[in-house]
């Protein structure tokens, strides 16, 4: 897997280090960030917390991210779809084994909400979670620009992605790299749900100048 280190701005210091895939160990600690960023959307389906966590560490393709590593520990992660396959897992008999049968079922249908398949020559994003003690250092856009290496790698055309409309935070990244909003879907059915209103799909290239950077 590969690395890619550079030099951090605060005190001359070294940056968390940009890894490809989840180091062997490091599942709960990336189920963690995931929960911290998606809880509210994905508790409906994966409440209680500490089962919902659980069950993303232990159905983890780790193969299927990018992660940023500081002092060894996971303090960010991508997670993105290709081949099949996505970061989070898990498929109807793992969720019923989980949550049992009366309980498992209707978790399944609002997990139905969130499969995006990918087109052919494309990669599909789940989604990036950064530590809160490591926000604001530019990580997220590491991780958006090695995503970007591993879709022109993989031979995709197109990297997409959704962005729900209660982060304009995660929106402005995307759009500082290169993401440009194609469709937005209308979902007041979940703002009680799941805390949005709204969907918006974006793509980008493969291929631009929005994919260099330092590494």
């Amino acid at each position: 897997m590969d690395t890619v280190p550079t030099r951090g701005h605060q005190g001359g210091g070294l940056a968390p280090v940009v890894h490809r895939g989840v180091p062997e160990g490091q599942e709960r600690q990336v189920a963690a960030l995931y929960w911290e960023a998606f809880g509210r959307k994905l508790g409906p389906a994966l409440d209680p917390p500490e089962v919902g966590r659980e069950f993303i560490a232990s159905h983890l393709h780790r193969d299927r991210g990018v992660t940023a590593l500081s002092g060894g520990r996971t303090v960010a992660v991508a997670g993105y779809q290709l081949g099949g396959r996505g970061l989070t897992g898990g498929g109807v008999g793992d969720v019923l084994s989980a949550y049992g049968l009366f309980r498992g079922l209707p978790r399944l249908a609002v997990l139905a909400l969130f499969e995006r398949t990918p087109a052919p020559g494309e990669l599909v994003m789940d989604g990036i979670a950064v530590d809160p003690a490591h926000r604001g250092m530019g990580i997220g856009g590491r991780l958006l620009r090695e995503i970007a290496r591993v879709a022109e790698q993989s031979g995709c055309r197109r990297i997409r992605l959704d962005v729900i409309d209660t982060n304009p935070r995660a929106r402005a990244l995307y759009e500082r790299h290169g993401f440009t909003a194609v469709h937005t879907e209308k979902t007041p059915y979940l703002r009680r749900l799941m805390g949005f209103g709204a969907v918006t799909t974006m793509h980008r290239p493969v291929g631009t100048a929005a994919d260099g950077g330092s590494r």
